[in-house]
């Protein structure tokens, strides 16, 4: 029976970064789970070793998680933030439940069309058209992928609504 859920995700990124956290952490707590927030984690104020322990605190996290739960949506482009990436890979890798959770199930040649530049190609490479919302390899390697259009809580609740049935 799982317990606690990891949640992984570019909310470390946003302004009111812990108070976003603590309402994803209510949200697991309505579904009977304890959410391991990555913010969460004790890190030294200095910035000398603060990278190497946030990585170190964020893989204990993970560790100690049944499962996680992860934000996938878009970030810096048309493609998940690299650390959530990461963290989903290195979970899977431990053998724990992974659903990711994205704000549509559009595919990414479907964003990139309704993009102002509306190509397949970025500046340098071609994009692939799988009819996926996410590359393959990790579409693929995802225990489930749930939508939530509305608010990022619905999508975070519809991820956990399906790591619930697993």
């Amino acid at each position: 029976m799982l317990k606690s859920v990891y949640l992984a995700g570019p909310e470390v990124f946003y302004p009111e970064a812990r108070q976003h956290g603590r309402r994803m952490q209510a949200v697991c707590a309505e579904q009977g789970l304890a959410g391991l927030f990555p913010l969460d984690a004790e890190i030294p104020a200095t910035p000398q070793g603060q990278s190497l322990a946030i990585y170190q605190a964020n893989r204990a996290l993970i560790d100690r998680a049944d499962a996680v739960v992860a934000n996938l949506r878009d970030f810096r482009g048309f493609e998940p933030d690299s650390g959530t990436v990461w963290e989903v890979s290195y979970a899977l890798a431990r053998g724990k439940p992974v659903v990711g959770y994205c704000p549509t199930a559009a595919t990414i040649a479907e964003r990139l069309q309704a993009s102002p530049h509306g190509r397949l190609f970025d500046a340098q490479c071609a994009v692939e058209n799988f009819g996926l919302p996410l590359n393959l390899m990790l579409a693929h390697s995802l225990t489930a992928i749930a939508y939530g259009s509305e608010t990022h809580f619905a999508g975070l609740k519809a991820a956990l609504a399906q790591l619930q049935g697993i």
